[in-house]
């Protein structure tokens, strides 16, 4: 990035910053993006010298149109509502969102270690898009599957409906997951690129946003220059906290596209293949629905009662939830499927 790219970045983050602490009614972190942005413009002095010293003239500054659609919408929504693209503008401190409540009642890190300890993976991830995966496959299909039924059509047709319904969903799953996962990397990389380019060219100025976000979330200030400035002795992992911590970034959940793209799309297909299954073992059309209906229904027990493992509710009520709603969606196509079957004969 030329000096001229990082003077822009600088005052238009700066400029960011201001729009965020003017919509910012917590005062804690209103003076905290109000602190970045005087930090974001001493940045931004520092590349203004370098190009001075180059011999080339510093431009007059105008936000793109892209920031002031950005501050257009934080005035209107909020900055939390905003963060995603607050964190894609290089907008630091979004951190501040992830946690509920008021910012000053985060638990804070009291040395460097404790630091490296709060980001260690919780893990759980893959198996939960598992069990949602599965669940959409299952409620989808088989809702498909009986509407289609329910009109009185052929088993061959069913089946065809079926595996069509499957192979539909199943890749546009896969695609979502892969263009989610790739977007978040693409992102991931320029904000971390750009950060790594700061951390060489101003390290104790970086050392001091991190403290002002970690003191605007309750840590002393000056706890927080002592945490921040021994960090910075190890450049990699300064790096990753500095993600964390200003980009609101977790590096841990961003995993391989084509990986994302093939689990969504095997964890989807499994789900639908279980209403799919009796009309493929041979079963006729009458036994088809009521064994495929049996199917669905005790996979959506097992489903709601897995999901109760990340909600800490009641299996059993979980599992009865479960069902109660995806067969209702199943009941309902079936009954369409029969109306239209019965008024199209």
């Amino acid at each position: 990035m030329s000096f001229t790219e990082s003077w822009f970045e600088e005052k238009q983050s700066a400029w960011l910053y201001r729009v965020v602490a003017a919509c910012e009614p917590d005062p804690v972190r209103s003076r905290l993006f109000t602190d970045l942005a005087q930090a974001a413009d001493g940045q931004a002095q520092t590349w203004a010298a370098k190009l001075a010293a180059a011999g080339a003239e510093t431009p007059r500054f105008r936000p793109t149109a892209r920031a002031r659609l950005v501050a257009r919408l934080v005035r209107r929504l909020g900055p939390r509502r905003m963060r995603p693209v607050l964190a894609a503008m290089k907008v630091r401190g979004m951190s501040v969102y992830l946690a509920p409540g008021a910012p000053r009642h985060h638990p804070m890190p009291q040395s460097v270690e404790e630091v490296g300890e709060r980001h260690q993976g919780r893990g759980g991830g893959n198996l939960r898009a598992a069990v949602f995966g599965v669940n959409d496959g299952l409620v989808s299909n088989a809702a498909l599957i009986m509407g289609v039924a329910g009109a009185g059509s052929e088993v061959a047709f069913i089946i065809t409906t079926g595996v069509a319904g499957l192979l539909a969903g199943a890749l546009s799953m896969a695609a979502g997951e892969y263009i989610s996962v790739r977007s978040q990397r693409e992102m991931f990389e320029y904000q971390i690129g750009l950060e790594r380019e700061e951390l060489a060219e101003y390290p104790e100025e970086e050392a001091e946003e991190l403290a002002l976000i970690y003191a605007a979330r309750g840590m002393d200030i000056e706890a927080a220059r002592r945490v921040t400035g021994a960090m910075m002795r190890d450049p990699e992992h300064a790096l990753d906290v500095l993600a964390r911590e200003e980009l609101g970034l977790n590096p841990d959940d961003l995993g391989s596209p084509w990986g994302a793209a093939l689990f969504s799309f095997l964890s989807f297909t499994g789900g639908a293949l279980i209403p799919l299954l009796p009309f493929l073992l041979g079963l006729g059309a009458g036994r088809g629905v009521v064994a495929a209906a049996l199917l669905t229904g005790l996979s959506l027990l097992g489903v709601g009662a897995a999901l109760s493992l990340f909600t800490g509710r009641n299996a059993v009520l979980g599992g009865l939830r479960m069902l109660l709603i995806g067969g209702g969606a199943g009941l309902t196509t079936y009954l369409i499927g029969r109306l239209l079957g019965v008024g199209l004969a």
